[in-house]
C-alpha cells in the first residue's frame, strides 16, 4: 500500500537548524521520494517500509536533542506526482 506522508521537525533548543538538516539528510539518503519545501518535508513510498524507516529515524533524532516535536500527516495514495490544476 502505498502512502504520502507530510513531516516538521521542531527542534525545542537554541541549536535547532543543524538537527533538522541532520535529519532531513538521512530522509535524501533513503529509498524514498522525498520532496522538501520552507514547511514541511514530503516523504512518499511503501507504507509498512516507510514507517519502519520513520520511527528509526525520529527516534534517533530524539536521542540527539534536548526536546522535539514531530508533526505527521499520512495519507494512503502516493501523491508524489500530483500538480496543481489552477
Amino acid at each position: 500500500m502505498k502512502a504520502s506522508i507530510e513531516l516538521t521537525m521542531s527542534p525545542l533548543q537554541d541549536d535547532y537548524e543543524q538537527h533538522i538538516i541532520d535529519f532531513i539528510k538521512r530522509l535524501r539518503t533513503s529509498e524514498f521520494t522525498v520532496l522538501e519545501n520552507p514547511l514541511a518535508t514530503q516523504v512518499y513510498g511503501e507504507f509498512v517500509p516507510l514507517m519502519e524507516f520513520l520511527t528509526r529515524e525520529m527516534a534517533r533524532s530524539m536521542e540527539e536533542t534536548k526536546a522535539v516535536l514531530f508533526y505527521m500527516k499520512v495519507v494512503k495514495t502516493d501523491r508524489s506526482e500530483y500538480e496543481a490544476f489552477f
